[in-house]
């Protein structure tokens, strides 16, 4: 005798029951998504966008920091040149900024200028040795990292390599050109007596070469 057993119809799922849960899903995680989300202005303090190194804007922004800070420390030549006489070691850890082989300075001094070459300028100063020769950088081309480095606040780990590195330095002199040697005859300033603030790099102490962070014709 067969016996047949009549289990009745497989129940479906129910489409519509599914498609209203994975709908209600959906609308759960939009809202968790704005409430998360802040909207950003393009230009805006917020907007951390990575635009890349700028030396142009690096050298805007930190060439009057610079500026100022030598203006406050800056030497008097002649108060600078005893000292170094006396003691270079003694006086480049008092007065300077360390940077590789010798410190940068900041001084000031008054003098007239003498002869130049590539605009570069011997200024003679008053109160300082005979066998110590002063020369100022007025450019074209202004040369050295000596403005970056005077106050010891850049440092290469600022930077992704040594070419930004190099380039902050270079922009730095060019905004110094920009705000400080754009009004100012530099291809013949000799006979002219000029006041100078600025920096330059121990490495000879009868040869300094500064750059200058102002520079006034009087």
């Amino acid at each position: 005798m067969n016996a047949s057993v009549n289990a009745g119809p497989i129940p479906r799922p129910r489409k519509g029951r599914g498609l209203a849960t994975a709908i209600g899903i959906a609308f759960v995680l939009l809202g968790a998504m704005a409430l998360d989300t802040t909207v950003v202005k393009i230009g805006s303090e917020a907007d951390l966008r990575d635009e890349g190194f700028s030396a142009e804007r690096f050298g805007a922004e930190h060439f009057p920091i610079v500026r100022d800070s030598v203006e406050e420390r800056a030497v008097e030549a002649s108060e600078l040149a005893a000292a170094i006489a006396e003691d270079q070691t003694a006086a480049g850890e008092r007065y300077g900024v360390p940077s590789g082989i010798a410190p940068v300075i900041p001084l000031s001094f008054s003098g007239v200028v003498g002869e130049g070459k590539a605009g570069i300028y011997t200024v003679n100063v008053e109160g300082v040795p005979d066998d110590l020769t002063i020369r100022v950088q007025t450019g074209p081309a202004i040369n050295g990292t000596d403005l970056r480095d005077a106050t010891g606040d850049i440092q290469f780990g600022q930077f992704t390599n040594q070419i930004e590195y190099q380039n902050a330095g270079a922009a730095i002199n060019a905004e110094m050109k920009q705000q400080v040697l754009s009004d100012i005859d530099t291809g013949d300033l000799t006979g002219m007596a000029i006041s100078v603030t600025g920096v330059f790099q121990l490495i000879n102490p009868h040869n300094w070469l500064v750059t200058p962070v102002r520079l006034d014709v009087q």
